[in-house]
């Protein structure tokens, strides 16, 4: 059991590495487009969605990693003052109950548009824009098959958590 949540998270954690230098390149790439603009006067449809593509590449792909680190956004109404063991109980109900069920659906129902965004090369989303949103409606499966990896891990720790086992809580990356 401990193997598969090491690989889960080694997957999350290297896409995680990967991405968070997407933010710093994000926002080189805007005040790049803003010198253009504001200082020549100049501007580039296909710069400005690149922007568009890394904020969601970054997000979109950042997700899984989130979930390891356990800093997404949770409702803290009953969470906070439950003891470890209701927590467990709380996150194995979200992980199986909402977390897989959500991902799978959207998984399913995507599928079938990047098939044929995929099939077709799906040119720009605007008139000189990047002739790739293919890549960009990739991103959709991802994101859910990340956090489904991710949920596996997630899973196996909460059974591990209520069968009162210690478990070692996934740090981020420093």
């Amino acid at each position: 059991m401990n193997w598969v949540m090491a690989a889960c998270d080694a997957i999350n954690r290297s896409v995680g590495a990967l991405v968070r230098w997407l933010a710093l390149f994000m926002v080189l790439l805007q005040f790049f487009i803003v010198v253009l603009r504001y200082v020549f006067g100049v501007s580039f449809i296909f710069l400005d969605e690149s922007v568009l593509y890394l904020h969601a590449a970054f997000f979109m792909l950042g997700a899984g990693y989130t979930l390891l680190v356990d800093q997404h956004v949770r409702v803290d109404i009953f969470y906070s003052k439950a003891s470890a063991r209701g927590q467990a109980v709380i996150d194995l109900i979200g992980h199986v109950f909402l977390l897989f069920p959500a991902m799978t659906v959207l998984l399913i129902f995507s599928w079938p548009s990047v098939a044929r965004s995929w099939a077709t090369l799906e040119g720009p989303i605007s008139v000189g824009g990047i002739p790739a949103s293919f890549l960009l409606k990739s991103l959709i499966p991802a994101f859910c098959v990340l956090l489904l990896i991710q949920g596996v891990a997630c899973v196996l720790r909460d059974w591990l958590r209520l069968r009162a086992q210690p478990v070692d809580k996934p740090r981020a990356l420093s």
